[in-house]
């Protein structure tokens, strides 16, 4: 299945309290060129990350993004300073029995207290973070395979019917190549005896010229080798393998050979056939451009 360079992925899932949201995008290139942005503090994944993506493509321009959101506080955790907390509460205690107060010491009265509970940053493991990434980045490079799975088809669709068009004028320009021989010959005729008035013509001499004429004219070879090619170009797009330079060589040598017949063409019906030729031709070379 021939695949465009053309997709996007994305897929979000919640691992270990951390929202994780991977999204894969590309547009047509050369090369295999993939870059990521990823969050400064995950500078680590970055690598990793773009070596998931590049091993499952091979041209296309594409860029892949992350973003990591902690929804359950994973990277923070509260510590509680027992010490201190003991501390106050002997301390208001021993007031409360000099002043002969009511002891109605409670833990919201701790709350106050500073320095009694403490927020701090726990430190990222590494590995978990970059096994549940891997496993978020997995999932949106399958999606991201289809869609350019997806687009393929229908580029080879279009291809495909450009192709048809192709062969059905190819066969016209072989029904008519032959007529341009017998008009160059009664062209040929006519002059002669015009110019030659009541002499008689050599009609071997004429049969000579009319049949360098015809060698020189003859584009069957070229007809020939570009069904041969549209062939080829067939068995392409029915294969499994990366075939974006292969096909950008053959609509090479196709446009070559529609050249050739147009600098032979003779007839006024066969040179316009040419001409659309390489419009679909054209057409063509602007679509594959786009597969991988």
């Amino acid at each position: 299945m021939i695949r465009s360079m053309t997709g996007f992925g994305r897929d979000r899932m919640i691992l270990n309290g951390r929202e994780i949201l991977v999204e894969i995008k590309s547009v047509n290139h050369r090369f295999n060129e993939v870059t990521a942005r990823v969050p400064r503090q995950y500078l680590y994944i970055e690598e990793p990350l773009k070596k998931i993506v590049s091993s499952s493509i091979s041209r296309g321009k594409t860029e892949v993004s992350l973003t990591i959101t902690n929804v359950e506080a994973a990277d923070t955790k509260i510590q509680v300073n027992e010490t201190l907390a003991m501390n106050y509460i002997n301390a208001m205690r021993s007031v409360n029995t000099d002043l002969g107060l009511r002891d109605d010491l409670s833990l919201s009265h701790l709350l106050r207290f500073p320095d009694v509970f403490t927020l701090i940053k726990v430190s990222d493991n590494e590995e978990q973070i970059l096994n549940d990434v891997v496993q978020v980045a997995q999932s949106a490079v399958a999606k991201f395979i289809s869609m350019r799975c997806c687009e393929g088809e229908k580029l080879k669709e279009d291809v495909l019917s450009k192709l048809e068009k192709i062969e059905s004028m190819v066969s016209l320009i072989e029904e008519k190549a032959p007529e341009m021989a017998e008009n160059y010959k009664n062209r040929l005729y006519t002059k002669i005896s015009e110019t030659l008035s009541d002499r008689t013509v050599d009609e071997q001499r004429l049969i000579t010229e009319v049949a360098i004429f015809s060698e020189k004219v003859a584009v069957d070879e070229e007809t020939v080798r570009l069904k041969s090619h549209m062939i080829q170009f067939r068995n392409l797009l029915d294969n499994e393998d990366i075939i974006g330079r292969k096909l950008d060589f053959l609509i090479q040598e196709m446009n070559r050979e529609a050249n050739t017949i147009a600098s032979k063409a003779q007839g006024l019906e066969i040179i316009r056939t040419v001409v659309d030729i390489k419009s679909e031709i054209e057409k063509i070379r602007e679509q594959i451009q786009n597969i991988e």
